[in-house]
């Protein structure tokens, strides 16, 4: 016999939003490679698609661990929210570094690329969810 199918768990609200800015990455990415070789060359354009990716992957890793910790408590949520930050921010100094101490790479594109896309991600998610174009978001699930 076979086993039942398992009962699908709906994904939470962080999650869903950690997916949605890493999906409008994407579409940063002609930018940033386009104005980071402009302004900095080759090298700055592949320097930026890193910032870039570094980015796109610290917001999902947010993302799934809020996701997570509502499972727990509302306090492990709140401590994911508040230490999760700073630790967050300390990995993307990290990643950063180590990127830079062992890649040739464009530090100022790198650096830059990765500030302006964080905000730009953020913001442009911001926007989506103040304007109601986020139906699927179940604040109260």
């Amino acid at each position: 016999m076979s086993e039942p199918l398992p009962i699908a768990v709906e994904t939470p609200v962080e999650a869903r939003l950690a997916r949605n800015m890493v999906a409008r990455s994407i579409y940063l990415v002609p930018l940033a490679f386009a104005l980071g070789g402009l302004l900095r060359g080759l090298d700055g354009a592949w320097a930026a698609l890193i910032g870039l990716a570094v980015v796109a992957g610290n917001l999902y890793l947010s993302g799934k661990l809020l996701s997570l910790a509502i499972r727990v408590s509302l306090t492990m949520y709140h401590a994911a929210a508040l230490i999760g930050f700073v630790l967050r921010m300390a990995l993307i100094a990290g990643t950063m570094f180590m990127v830079v101490r062992f890649v040739e790479i464009d530090r100022v594109a790198f650096g830059v690329s990765a500030v302006v896309c964080y905000m730009v991600l953020v913001t442009l998610e911001a926007i989506s969810v103040m304007r109601d174009r986020e139906r699927n978001l179940d604040w109260a699930g």
